[in-house]
């Protein structure tokens, strides 16, 4: 399993959610404000405050669907402007349902054969 963590202008969130979800299986997502900035080029002089609003989207998803999914954010999110954001990978080594306790099982398979 992987962690799919993106950061995206809080504009394309709509367009993204919406395509995110057409994708078979699709597990969920969470999204969180956040304020951050990246390279950054300001005269020191300037009065700048350099925090720029963004959405985090945490993901996870089965090994299989890492790449559709990070198709799709690149794809809704991309408008070719600096600060269209970033997206990071993680392995996650595990996942448990705190309301059943079973392993694995809450990155969409229960959900499926209920």
């Amino acid at each position: 399993m992987k962690e799919i963590r993106a950061y995206v202008q809080p504009f394309v969130l709509g367009r993204l959610v919406q395509s995110l979800m057409e994708i078979p299986g699709f597990p969920g997502m969470s999204v969180v404000d956040c304020d951050g900035f990246g390279r950054v080029l300001v005269d020191a002089a300037q009065s700048f405050d350099p925090f720029i609003s963004k959405k985090r989207i945490e993901i996870v998803v089965e090994d299989d669907m890492v790449d559709p999914v990070i198709d799709v954010i690149i794809s809704r999110a991309q408008t070719g402007r600096p600060g269209d954001g970033r997206i990071f990978l993680f392995d996650v080594q595990d996942a448990i349902s705190i309301r059943t306790g079973d392993r694995h099982s809450v990155v969409g398979r229960d959900r499926l054969n209920k």
